[in-house]
């Protein structure tokens, strides 16, 4: 519990920070953007992702409205009675109707009962949050039905071009494959920028957040996720290699890590659920540039760095991703609306050595699942093919990505 001094102080320096703050790029997730009335919009996402800008370019277009970032060091002990003062002091300060912006409000336990309460009054209410678990588990109690949710990721590459003010061609998209998209390393390019970032996920959004005492064995789980995109894995596996007491606590911790949007999951595909559980799964970062910084392995395969930007953009639009093996292989299966509708392949370079491979792969998932077309990505490739009546069409990846809507 703090002082009416304290927050009143607090709100106001905030307010003046944000009138100086730059307004930054502009979002592909603009147009996804409706506040209305008897509804919360909740945008998730990754640390450091630009949710906070986003937040900020949104109020200053509506004008109006009351702003708390909740991860100022000065509201430490903020607690769910605080936020009734919030609202007084608020409408003293500001008299004036307008939308309720929470930045990080997933820091204060039982946030959605206050949310629940402004929703009731049919104020307009925007939060942004960090963590998907704890997000999913507070909109599943009070705010169901209540919620309008946007995931938020860094820099697409359509995004990064638009920052650098450039036009797309293979030589700032290979700047993208190894830099990523988070802005303020964009900005700085200072790598020690996106160290202090996976200590901060770790330690700030999973480790104090879930009362993790062994941060060691957390951090030794991440950085090998990180470093092994693309790879299948296996909770056992996990659990033999980094000599885990328990198999339990590795299912935890990458649960912990999936929450906290730095690693995602993909499962091999299979129409039977417990069976996706049971097999193996494949692991992909939600930055390239983490990656790149954190770990000694990823940037020796330009293969596995394409795989990965072009799950992202996948990610991006689709919640259901597979991988295909039988006797062959496809890279990714997407399914929408109960159905699968897209095979993608992914390839750096696609040359004698591997074609046969990479389109043989293909062509089982296309036949799999009674597709007539797929996509072979490669790095700087475009062709195509006929075969066993199915059309096989190659294009560059940086290509696919401004054509792409994510």
């Amino acid at each position: 519990m703090l002082t009416k001094e304290v927050l009143k102080e607090v709100i106001i320096s905030q307010r003046e920070i944000l009138h100086f703050l730059d307004e930054g790029t502009v979002r592909d997730k603009e147009s996804e953007i409706k506040i209305e009335d008897s509804f919360a919009l909740i945008i998730t996402g990754v640390r450091r992702c630009g949710k906070s800008t986003f937040l900020n370019q949104i109020l200053k277009k509506q004008k109006k409205g009351y702003y708390l970032n909740l991860e100022d060091p000065r509201l430490e002990g903020f607690d769910l009675s605080d936020f009734n003062k919030i609202e007084i002091i608020m409408k003293e300060l500001y008299d004036e109707t307008g939308i309720y912006f929470f930045d990080e409000i997933q820091n204060v336990e039982k946030w959605e009962k206050f949310v629940r309460y402004l929703i009731d009054k049919k104020e307009n209410v925007v939060i942004t949050g960090s963590n998907a678990s704890i997000l999913s588990k507070d909109l599943g109690t009070k705010l169901t039905g209540r919620h309008i949710q946007v995931e938020m990721f860094p820099f697409s590459f359509k995004e990064f071009l638009s920052m650098k003010k450039q036009r797309p061609f293979i030589g700032n998209f290979k700047e993208y494959l190894y830099k990523g998209g988070f802005p303020e390393y964009l900005k700085k390019n200072n790598p020690s920028i996106l160290n202090e970032l996976l200590s901060d996920i770790v330690i700030k959004d999973i480790a104090v957040r879930f009362g993790i005492k062994n941060i060691h064995i957390l951090n030794k789980i991440a950085t090998y996720l990180i470093s092994n995109v693309g790879k299948e894995f296996s909770y056992n596996s996990i659990k033999k290699m980094l000599d885990i007491k328990s198999v339990q606590s590795v299912i935890d911790y990458i649960y912990y890590l999936e929450s906290a949007y730095l690693v995602f999951t993909v499962p091999l595909f299979n129409y039977s659920y417990k069976k996706q559980q049971v097999n193996p799964k494949k692991i992909y970062s939600i930055d390239n540039g983490l990656s790149h910084n954190n770990s000694i392995s990823f940037s020796k395969d330009e293969g596995k760095m394409l795989e990965n930007v072009v799950f992202l953009a996948l990610r991006r639009k689709f919640k259901e991703i597979f991988y295909f093996k039988e006797k062959n292989e496809c890279d990714f299966i997407i399914k929408a609306k109960d159905q699968i509708t897209q095979a993608i392949q992914v390839c750096f370079v696609l040359n004698e050595d591997n074609k046969d491979r990479e389109i043989n792969g293909l062509i089982a998932a296309l036949t799999k699942f009674k597709l007539k077309e797929g996509i072979i990505l490669t790095y700087d490739q475009d062709d195509e093919f006929l075969i066993e009546g199915k059309k096989i069409i190659v294009i560059p990846v940086w290509q696919w990505l401004l054509s792409y809507k994510s």
